[in-house]
C-alpha cells in the first residue's frame, strides 16, 4: 500500500524501546518542521515497562524489566515480544485539531482490525483502550492506547496483544486498573502473527485517516 505523504514502516525484529523512543521523538520534530513525511510505524520491543505522565509509583509492583519514562499520556504499561505496537505520527494541523477525535479514531482502527480476526472488541467505561470478553467471560484489555501531541503532531499510539507472555503484566497495575485483567488473541484462541496483523491493520489505514476530519465529533 502507498499513501502519499505517509511512510508505512513495519519492523521484522524487536527494537529496544529507548532506541524507538529517540527515533520517534526526532521524527516528530522533523514533521513539525516540514522536513519529513508523516509516519505509521509497526514494531515490537524486548520486555519493558513504560510510564506515562499519570503513572503512580505504587503501580510499579515488580520492576523486573527496564522501566522507561515514555512522555505519553496514561500510566504504566508493558511492551514485549508478541505484542504489536503502532506508533502513529501525523500532523493534525492538516486533518483535525481534536485530540479526542484522534484517540477515538485509533480505537476504531484497532477494533475494526480485531474484528477481521473474529474478536469482538469495544471501548469501555473502565478506561481508555480496547476491551473484549476474556475466556472467563469477564471484561479484559486486549489493546492499550497512549498518545502525545506536540504542536499538533502526534506520537506514540497503540499496543495490541497478539501472543505476549501475559504473566509479564503482573509487574505493574496495567494502565492503573487493578480489578480487570489483560488478554490476548492467542488466549482467545486466535493465532495471529505480526505479518498477518500488519497486513490487516494497514488495509484499514484509509478508513482510519478518513475519520480525522474537522467534523469528526
Amino acid at each position: 500500500m502507498v499513501i502519499p505523504g505517509i511512510e508505512l514502516r513495519s519492523e521484522p525484529v524487536p527494537m529496544p524501546y529507548r532506541q524507538a523512543l529517540d527515533a520517534m521523538t526526532a521524527r516528530n520534530l522533523a514533521i513539525q518542521e516540514g522536513r519529513a513525511d508523516e509516519l505509521i510505524w509497526l514494531l515490537e520491543h524486548p520486555p519493558v515497562y513504560t510510564a506515562g505522565t499519570s503513572a503512580a509509583p505504587a503501580e510499579l509492583l515488580d520492576p523486573r524489566f527496564d522501566v522507561v519514562s515514555a512522555g505519553r499520556g496514561g500510566r504504566y504499561t508493558y511492551h514485549g515480544p508478541g505484542q504489536r505496537i503502532g506508533y502513529v505520527l501525523l500532523d493534525l494541523k492538516r486533518r483535525t485539531r481534536d485530540a479526542r477525535c484522534f484517540v477515538h479514531a485509533l480505537e476504531d482502527w484497532v477494533i475494526a482490525t480485531l474484528g477481521d480476526f473474529d474478536v469482538a472488541a469495544q471501548r469501555s467505561e473502565a478506561g481508555v483502550g480496547i476491551w473484549t470478553r476474556d475466556i472467563d467471560g469477564r471484561e479484559a484489555k486486549i489493546g492499550a492506547i497512549g498518545v502525545r501531541i506536540r504542536r499538533w503532531v502526534t506520537m506514540h499510539g497503540f499496543a495490541v496483544n497478539l501472543s505476549p507472555d501475559l504473566s509479564h503484566f503482573s509487574g505493574i497495575v496495567p494502565c492503573g486498573i487493578a480489578e480487570l485483567g489483560v488478554t490476548s488473541l492467542a488466549r482467545l484462541g486466535r493465532q495471529v502473527d505480526a505479518q498477518a496483523w500488519d497486513r490487516a491493520l494497514l488495509a484499514r489505514t484509509p478508513e482510519f485517516l478518513a475519520k480525522l476530519v474537522p467534523s469528526c465529533a
